[in-house]
């Protein structure tokens, strides 16, 4: 049961049109709720308490999602990783299908939640998990970490991978703080995977 429910579609304010917007940065293909994919209705209705802080952190998660440096497996690897840490079982379940449309098979997402250590990462894969796990335990990407990041990637990428940690803890903190359901849709969605005539 939800803290605090959230805003239904009918009550969001009417600036919660161009604050969506923001998640889609000029000139860069549209993205939202792709056909079979969740609309994240619970999520975007707590948003719409806060259109103020919306448009900012949805300018923030728009580079994440559309203009980063990064490839969209690696920012998928990042954010399951951020989830399976803070165990934001919200935001796991709407990256399984974010990140299959961005190459991750459903073994790589399995293995996602064992980490860094589990077998078969490359290199760069297995920094990158473990760069999410010691800034969110720590703080700070640590030597080892950082010295295979400075090898395969630019400074861009490098803070992209920092600033995709941040984004995606600070949604964990709040999908767990407000207790957000599982939207109806994203049931759906596992339902329908997981029929054998899908």
């Amino acid at each position: 049961m939800a803290r605090i429910e959230p805003l239904p579609l009918k009550q969001w304010p009417k600036e919660m049109r161009q604050v969506l917007a923001a998640l889609e940065p000029p000139g860069t293909p549209a993205r939202l709720s792709p056909e079979g994919r969740s609309k994240a209705l619970n999520t975007l209705g707590v948003f719409a308490y806060h259109t103020t802080l919306s448009q900012a952190f949805f300018t923030f998660n728009g580079h994440i999602l559309s203009t980063s440096t990064l490839t969209g497996r690696q920012r998928e690897l990042i954010v399951l990783r951020v989830a399976a840490q803070r165990q934001a079982g919200y935001e796991w379940l709407q990256h399984t299908f974010i990140a299959r449309d961005a190459g991750l098979s459903d073994e790589e997402i399995q293995r996602i939640a064992l980490g860094p250590d589990a077998p078969l990462w490359d290199p760069l894969d297995a920094a990158m998990l473990r760069a999410v796990d010691e800034l969110v335990g720590d703080g700070k990407i640590g030597d080892e970490t950082w010295a295979v990041l400075v090898k395969e990637l630019e400074v861009k990428q490098i803070l992209d991978v920092i600033f995709t940690v941040g984004a995606y803890e600070t949604l964990a903190y709040m999908i767990r703080s407000f207790d957000i359901e599982i939207d109806d849709d994203m049931r759906e969605a596992v339902a329908r995977r997981q029929s054998p005539t899908a």
